[in-house]
Parts: C-alpha cells; structure tokens; sequence
C-alpha cells in the first residue's frame, strides 16, 4: 500500500479532489517543518510499517531563480525529486553558510530518492500530459524570505526549489528502508518576501492532481 504524506490539509485535499485513490492508499498530513514531519511519519510507521510499501510526498515549494544551472523551475511547474538536501542544518555566518565537514560530527543531509519510483512517476505524468521538471530540493527549517539567503542556498547546492519538509521524509524512509517519491508544484519564486505575487491555492491543485496522478497509476499496476 503507497502512504501518500503532504504538510497541510489543503493539499491533502487537493489530491482526493483530483480523484486520488483514497481507499487503497494511507493518507497523512504531517504538520509543517521538518521536526513535525519526522515525528508524525515516524509515529505512523512504526505502528503501521508492514502496511506500507512506499511513500509519496507532495506538496508545493518556492523555486529558485538562479541556481547556478541551466534547469530552473517557473510558477506552477510539476517538479520530481532526485536528491534531497537539509539545506541550513550546519553553521551560519554573516555572508554565508558552511556545512559540517568534521570527521567527528555524524550528519545525515543528503539523501537519494528512489530512481524506479521516479521513473514511473515520470512515465505516469507524461501519459497524463503534465510537463515536470526534475532535480534536487532543499528543504529548510526556516523559508527563504530574501532572494540573498534563496541565491545562497541554490547555488551551494544547485537546488531547483525549497521545501520545508522533504528531506525529513526522505530520512524516515531511510530508516524504515522504504522507497520514498516526492512530487511538488511552484507556488512562488524564491525572492524578497511579497505573497501577492503567489499561487498558493493554484499550486496546491496542481501538486493533488500530480500526486493523484501518479497514484493512481501505481495502484492500477499493482491490480494487473
């Protein structure tokens, strides 16, 4: 069975409205922010983990404009993820940011999202007609409200968009050894802070139809 995660109600209702399956799938909306995320997806696993075959994490994310690469995302564009990084877990300095590089401290924050889910969420999406984007996401305590601290945090890490929960999904499935996919839509350009310029509500629609999409698709095959 796929366990579908998103941080908030409105997406998770976004995808039962696009015709997601909501009977053989497990729904859970995680809270906001990486700690959130971990504790309630780890609480559900644990109770329910031999249920579970994989996790589909949705939502939407704000999109860097200058990454440093020739793969940019604009508004409400579908994204895939190939690479999960916890963009500011390390040390802030006045006009940067510096991972922990010591031997001596053990940090997990970097994590690889399943190649084959991804592969049939690609095929999934082409069949639908729905263009994506694929890359690596950066997912932070802490939003980017200034396009200094989002052109920062692209170029160190070549990100295509920012999350705040990804990379917390990615580490419990990790541990629970699950395969793990992550789709999400461009609400908003990472820049300084002006929310009139956002899409929420038309980005959280796309995201459910994306994530319905692919869904559907995986339990379809399983029923062949």
């Amino acid at each position: 069975m796929y366990l579908l995660t998103a941080a908030t109600d409105f997406e998770m209702q976004a995808f039962a409205e696009a015709g997601g399956n909501t009977k053989n799938t497990l729904q859970l909306v995680t809270g906001i922010g990486p700690v959130e995320t971990t504790l309630s997806l780890s609480c559900l696993l644990h109770e329910q983990l031999n249920q579970v075959d994989a996790v589909l994490n949705f939502g939407v994310a704000g999109a860097y404009p200058d990454n440093g690469t020739d793969l940019q995302a604009g508004q409400l564009d579908i994204c895939l993820a190939e690479h999960e990084i916890l963009g500011d877990l390390g040390i802030c300095l006045q006009d940067g940011f510096e991972r922990f590089t010591s031997a001596d401290l053990r940090v997990e924050d970097s994590f690889i999202l399943d190649q084959s889910l991804r592969s049939v969420a690609g095929r999934a999406l082409d069949c639908a007609g729905i263009v994506y984007k694929s890359g690596t996401f950066i997912t932070v305590n802490c939003a980017s409200g200034t396009r200094k601290r989002g052109q920062l945090l692209a170029r160190e890490f070549q990100g295509l968009c920012e999350n705040m929960e990804g990379a917390a999904v990615a580490r419990v499935c990790n541990h629970f050894a699950l395969p793990c996919l992550e789709v999400r839509c461009i609400s908003n350009i990472v820049e300084d802070r002006d929310t009139k310029k956002w899409q929420l509500k038309q980005a959280c629609t796309r995201a459910g139809q994306a994530a319905a999409t692919i869904v559907n698709n995986l339990v379809e095959q399983e029923k062949r």
